[in-house]
């Protein structure tokens, strides 16, 4: 695997490192060890699955409260997805900043946000599917968000958005300082 880190300190990009023959490729999407090495929480108590029917829908901006707080593995597996990320750490050199890429069951390509992080798609194509895997279990009550168009962020979505749940429209603004620490 191959880790570059982000303008967001801490969250890193993970390429595949394939090994090709005339039946495809094998390559592994995570490895406890080599995540430890760079000081990455390896710790995978939970993994997840959305599918999102309509192109345009937006999910996020969620993350969960400290004593949950969570690190996160998310790769697009079907379809292709505007991934993007806010650091929420107060103490982080990052803080308040997002940052965005593109995703898709072509690229293979995967985003690690370490904790303190909330986290957001918006699907560029129909049936998409993306899988997380997360560091803590999911704890319904310290499950929050922001809201996804927060003029606090001036995060651009690269499509009207056609669909969200009524939980994420009615998130809140983002009130500084914020509830993260880094690790």
């Amino acid at each position: 695997m191959i880790f570059s880190e982000t303008p967001l300190k801490g969250a890193f990009m993970v390429e595949l490192e394939r090994r090709e023959d005339s039946r495809g490729f094998f390559a592994r999407t995570w490895c406890e060890r080599e995540a430890a090495a760079l000081g990455l929480n390896p710790h995978i108590a939970q993994c997840n699955i959305s599918v999102t029917r309509r192109k345009g829908a937006v999910r996020g901006m969620h993350f969960q409260l400290p004593p949950h707080q969570e690190a996160r593995l998310v790769r697009c597996s079907k379809g292709a997805i505007h991934d993007t990320i806010i650091d929420l750490r107060a103490d982080s050199p990052s803080f308040m900043q997002h940052w965005s890429a593109v995703l898709s069951g072509e690229s293979y390509l995967a985003l690690y946000l370490p904790e303190g992080f909330a986290h957001g798609f918006q699907s560029l194509e129909d049936d998409t599917e993306v899988l997380y895997h997360m560091s803590v279990a999911y704890v319904p009550e310290a499950n929050v968000g922001i809201r996804w168009n927060d003029s606090a962020f001036g995060i651009s979505w690269p499509l009207p958005v056609t669909d969200m749940s009524e939980r994420d429209r009615s998130f809140p603004d983002f009130q500084p300082p914020g509830p993260f620490r880094s690790r």
